[in-house]
């Protein structure tokens, strides 16, 4: 499910794998004759930063710019260290924004008040910073999450959830805009292309937030909307979908448009369905996404709507309801022979944590799913959820990962 609905992370204070001698700082391998790094054949190798609730940057809202800025480097450098070459920054965690937007205000993560300028550019720093440093600056928006809360004046005087209360969903005690009306979805793409035509991001990037996850007891209310636009479909989730599929293909469309070498990519809930439920789908017995937040994420892929698909595989190899071991597999036939590019999302932030399988407690655990993944041509890659992991790496799972598969450098794919 959505990365905020789990468990809150509880972080241990362990060293880094920074230190000289260690997996990350290791030298490459020099090319023969050459003396220069020889390196790897393209893959991704990635990790979230995650902005919202100030999770992973900045740390705190209220820093001064300096502050800010030093820990967006941070950031980066530390990227550098662990042999990754993508950075994919939340940009717009809550219908606000990490850079100068005329159709949304300053985001509240970076100086505790929304709309108020934090007295610099974050999102402008990373695009030029990251690509100094040699990486790939990924910009994460999230389509429809207003608020982490139900309170319409808590938001900024002149934010478009307040002008246009209409396009407003309360549901279990957040804000959303309603995907189904086509006003919405224009000015989501609106929003979000600003920031293309303004930086030369190397990818827009979506997570696995659509319609909102389901919650016991809890109704969507998209009723007039759907009296209005639900003609033509076989039922309302058929409509949702649409919706959903629409947005994806006019948003890659218009990227395009703007920006051809800027590359679109979406990072879904990791079960699209269970094969109980549809043959086409995995051996699983999960939350679906294709009726649960109405994401139809291997017709995205099939259809070549996306540039690269990161499904999150948020499991442990032999986990009865969803194995990574099935899932992977599932995932390569869905992406073979399409202009997909296949990446896999792998939870770090579960390496260590008491409260998950023990197959996690494992330092392992995430090198094998790299040594699996190898099998199949399809996965071009992985990445890592998160940033606060990369950097604390409490049981030393992408140290091994380091040690195991990143000894020397690797350029994304193109």
């Amino acid at each position: 499910m959505g990365r905020l609905t789990r468990r809150a992370f509880a972080l241990a204070a362990l060293t880094a794998v920074t230190t000289t001698g260690s997996a990350a700082a290791a030298p490459a391998a020099a090319s023969a004759g050459t003396g220069h790094p020889r390196a790897e054949p393209a893959e991704m190798r990635g990790m979230w930063v995650a902005s919202v609730a100030n999770r992973d940057f900045p740390s705190r809202a209220g820093l001064t710019a300096a502050e800010q800025r030093a820990e967006l480097l941070s950031w980066l450098d530390l990227a550098v260290r662990r042999r990754l070459n993508t950075v994919i920054l939340q940009v717009r965690p809550t219908a606000d924004a990490l850079w100068p937007s005329p159709y949304e205000p300053w985001s509240e993560v970076l100086t505790g008040t929304q709309g108020r300028a934090p007295g610099w550019d974050p999102l402008g720093t990373a695009v030029t910073e990251a690509h100094a440093r040699g990486l790939e600056l990924h910009a994460w928006f999230n389509p429809y999450r207003i608020a982490q809360h139900a309170d319409p004046t808590r938001l900024a005087a002149s934010h478009p959830a307040r002008r246009y209360p209409q396009w407003v969903v309360r549901y279990a005690g957040k804000l959303y805009y309603n995907p189904g009306l086509p006003e919405v979805r224009a000015f989501v793409q609106d929003a979000i292309l600003d920031a293309v035509r303004k930086y030369p991001l190397d990818a827009v990037h979506f997570d696995d937030y659509f319609y909102p996850y389901p919650v016991a007891g809890q109704t969507f209310d998209d009723d007039d909307a759907y009296d209005r636009y639900g003609g033509g479909h076989s039922g309302r989730a058929a409509w949702r979908r649409a919706n959903v599929d629409q947005l994806i293909v006019e948003t890659a469309g218009r990227i395009k448009a703007i920006r051809p070498a800027t590359q679109f990519g979406i990072s879904p809930f990791g079960v699209w369905r269970n094969a109980a439920t549809d043959p086409r789908g995995s051996d699983t017995r999960a939350l679906q996404s294709y009726d649960d937040v109405y994401a139809d994420s291997r017709k995205w892929v099939r259809e070549g709507w996306l540039d690269y698909v990161c499904p999150q595989l948020y499991w442990n190899i032999g986990l009865a309801a969803a194995d990574y071991a099935k899932l992977v597999p599932w995932w390569a036939e869905v992406a073979r022979g399409s202009r997909t590019r296949l990446y896999l999302g792998e939870a770090l932030y579960k390496a260590g944590d008491p409260a998950q399988p023990a197959a996690w407690r494992d330092p392992a655990e995430l090198s094998r799913h790299l040594t699996l993944a190898k099998k199949y041509p399809e996965a071009r890659g992985h990445v890592f959820f998160a940033a606060r992991e990369v950097r604390t790496d409490r049981a030393g799972a992408l140290a091994r990962v380091i040690a195991d598969h990143y000894t020397r450098p690797a350029k994304p794919p193109r």
